[in-house]
């Protein structure tokens, strides 16, 4: 198990127990790197090959219309390959089929001096440690990407899914229902999270915007080919919704309205999955600004967390609908791995939350920043502000940064933002981190450093 480092030691009262990350040196002014054009997806000697700029849906697409596989990926369409693999990758297929680096073979990678390097699941030495450090060490550390490497077989995808999406009325929330509504989730996640669970072709999304936004969503898929799938979607179902009175879905989290699956329907899975993924007018809007705060949940919820949730999302002082709580799917095949298999530590996990905010205007940043911050804050006040890895929580999502992780103002837990992201992984991270860019030519606010 996780063991905390000696610094997370309780400070005096009022005093931060970490310290803020020094600047990195200034770098010499150079133009962005735009890596869209290595979108190709291709099949040679039995590797598939995704350039680093593919974006999801088009992975999905060409994989799928080409040799009939996919990776079990992200939902949102637009993501590219690049940032998604190395940070580890999930998706509505991975309680089913583990998570996109599980099936990583092997990453092209341009390094500092400008040599490019394929290293491979079957590299040994200093060659295994970069091959390591892209299964979920993150981007923007050891160099820049150009190609993932896929072996086959790769995954087989459902011929058809089950998919529903239903909207329940904030009308129909006091704050037990609200209870029942999260803690059902965390249970019925909880109870499923092996992976031989009869649950685990099922993955969903629990959207709790605010109040003033008027619903809640739950979106859920299922492999309609598996094994009782009718009968396991409905128990989930009641399990979460219980007698909540349902509609059609309206606009929730970050989908827009989806009428059409207010019952179960069978759907072939890259229609699905397409819909899915461009249904998302948050995430289609260039000019919206945004804030995102994550955690890995291991258990069930605590009542005390329950009741932060439900006091920030009616919170009466608020006013932007699109401020909320995501629950997102984990577990099942995902714990099937080893946590030092790959770079993501985090494997018992049986569900993730993800905190945020969207909006329009910079003169509305202060209050949406605030909010999220606030939240998150309250919900963790018991470890100093930050989902610290315990028998609740497990830390935090490297895919969904957060430099607050590395501010003491923010965290007071003494357990810094590396610890948060990788845990127990990070020491092997700064040997590939020394032995591949010793100078830290690749850095950013929250890269990993040379050990």
């Amino acid at each position: 198990m996780y063991t905390p480092p000696r610094a997370a030691a309780p400070a005096p009262p009022g005093a931060p127990t970490i310290s803020k990350l020094p600047p990195a040196p200034p770098a010499p002014p150079h133009p962005p790197l735009d890596l869209s054009g290595l979108s190709e997806v291709d099949y040679e000697d039995g590797l598939y090959s995704v350039g680093a700029g593919a974006r999801l849906q088009d992975v999905y697409e060409r994989l799928y219309h080409g040799w009939g596989v996919t990776i079990p990926g992200g939902i949102c369409y637009s993501v590219g390959a690049g940032g998604h693999v190395t940070g580890g990758g999930y998706g509505l297929l991975s309680r089913r089929d583990g998570l996109t680096v599980d099936h990583l073979y092997g990453v092209e990678v341009v390094l500092a001096g400008g040599r490019t390097v394929v290293v491979t699941r079957d590299s040994a030495g200093p060659e295994a440690d970069l091959f390591w450090a892209h299964t979920g060490g993150g981007g923007g550390s050891f160099g820049v990407v150009t190609r993932f490497l896929f072996r086959a077989p790769l995954v087989r995808p459902p011929p058809e899914v089950l998919v529903v999406a239903l909207s329940v009325p904030w009308a129909e929330l006091d704050e037990r229902r609200f209870a029942r509504l999260l803690g059902g989730y965390a249970r019925w996640h909880h109870e499923h999270r092996a992976p031989d669970s009869s649950g685990a072709a099922l993955s969903s999304l629990l959207m709790l915007n605010h109040r003033c936004n008027g619903t809640v969503g739950l979106v859920a898929q299922i492999d309609a080919a598996a094994p009782d799938a009718d009968r396991v979607l409905d128990e989930y179902l009641a399990v979460v919704l219980g007698d909540l009175a349902t509609a059609g879905f309206a606009r929730a989290g970050e989908f827009g309205p989806m009428p059409g699956l207010a019952r179960p329907r069978r759907l072939p899975w890259l229609r699905a999955t397409r819909f899915l993924g461009t249904n998302t007018p948050v995430l289609t809007d260039p000019t919206l600004r945004a804030e995102h705060k994550s955690a890995y949940v291991r258990s069930t919820l605590p009542e005390s967390q329950v009741r932060t949730a439900y006091e920030y999302l009616t919170r009466p002082d608020v006013a932007n609908p699109e401020t909320m709580l995501v629950a997102f799917s984990y577990g099942g095949a995902i714990s099937a791995v080893d946590p030092a298999a790959t770079a993501v530590a985090q494997r018992d996990s049986t569900f993730k939350l993800l905190y945020q905010a969207f909006w329009s205007t910079v003169d509305s940043d202060d209050a949406n920043i605030a909010w999220v911050r606030d939240f998150y804050r309250a919900m963790y006040a018991d470890t100093g502000g930050v989902p610290v890895p315990g028998e609740v929580a497990d830390g935090c999502y490297v895919n969904y940064p957060d430099a607050d992780l590395s501010d003491p103002d923010w965290n007071t837990s003494g357990v810094r933002w590396h610890d948060l992201y990788f845990k127990d992984n990070y020491a092997r991270l700064r040997r590939a981190k020394a032995q591949w860019d010793p100078a830290d030519v690749f850095r950013h606010r929250q890269s990993v450093r040379p050990a």
